[in-house]
This record gives structure tokens, C-alpha cells and sequence, in this order.
């Protein structure tokens, strides 16, 4: 099973939902990443606040740099996780086909299904923002482990 998380820029939200969602899961046969639909911060750490809030939580994300979402990830992962509904119309946008378009799920259904609520951008939130999105994606992430193990 291979699994991609994507947001707009791949250093608050997919980080951390990847980073979460690793730490859930206890076999090697699972393939965690996350993207970005933008590539503006390509190459980059996850935003420090990220950081901080999976470190309080016994979470490393140091490891991940930011990368561009690609159609090569719909042959390349199984599930792909939007975080918002921007993000997720982004991708479905460059999907080749409706096999593509099949891996694409919004991350909140997996907590609120059939919803598809935004995991809201924390960016400009203050580290606030960061805790909720944390509590979030821990919940869905939560979900998602308990179908795959």
C-alpha cells in the first residue's frame, strides 16, 4: 500500500498528516509521502511550526522536504489524501483518467465521512491553527491505520 498526503505546499498539513500517519502505522509494507500542487517551497523543511507541534506530540518530521505533486504519483501511490478542497479539484484537474481519479479522497472523510470538510491552512493561523490541525489529521490518520493493519 503506498499513501501520498498533498496540500498547497507541502510544509504544514501533509507533513504533518504523513509524519502522523507513519507513526500509526507497523509494517514496513506501507509507503508513506506527502506533496504540494504548488512546488513554491520545493526542496524546503516542513514550516517550523509543524514541526514543533509533531515534536509535542513524539512525532520527527525533519526527515521531509517539500516536493511537487506530479502525475507520475497517480502510477506511484494507491491513495492520494487532499487536505482541503482546493487541493483535491488541483488534482483531480491533472488526473489522466478515472483510475486517477479513484485514489483521490479528501483526508476528513476518513473522520467525517462523507463531509468533505477542509483541514484548514494554519499557515497564517498562529500555532493555534497548528494544534487543531494536528488533533485533526490524528483523528482521520487514526482511521485510515485501522483500515490498513
Amino acid at each position: 500500500m503506498r499513501i501520498l498526503m498533498v496540500c498547497l505546499g507541502n510544509i504544514c498539513r501533509s507533513p504533518l498528516a504523513e509524519g502522523i500517519l507513519r507513526s500509526k502505522i507497523l509494517t514496513d509494507a506501507v509507503t508513506i509521502d506527502s506533496a504540494g500542487t504548488s512546488g513554491l517551497h520545493e526542496g524546503e523543511l516542513p514550516d517550523p511550526r509543524s514541526i514543533a507541534v509533531a515534536k509535542s506530540n513524539g512525532i520527527d518530521i525533519t526527515d521531509q522536504r517539500s516536493r511537487k505533486f506530479k502525475v507520475a504519483d497517480f502510477d506511484n501511490f494507491d491513495l492520494i489524501y487532499a487536505m482541503d478542497q482546493s487541493n483535491y479539484q488541483n488534482i483531480l484537474d491533472i488526473a489522466r483518467n478515472s483510475d486517477d481519479e479513484c485514489k483521490v479522497k479528501m483526508i476528513l472523510n476518513e473522520s467525517n465521512p462523507e463531509e468533505n470538510l477542509n483541514v484548514p491552512d494554519p499557515y497564517y493561523g498562529g500555532d493555534k491553527g497548528f494544534d487543531n490541525v494536528f488533533r485533526m489529521l490524528d483523528e482521520a490518520c487514526d482511521n485510515i491505520a485501522s483500515k490498513i493493519q
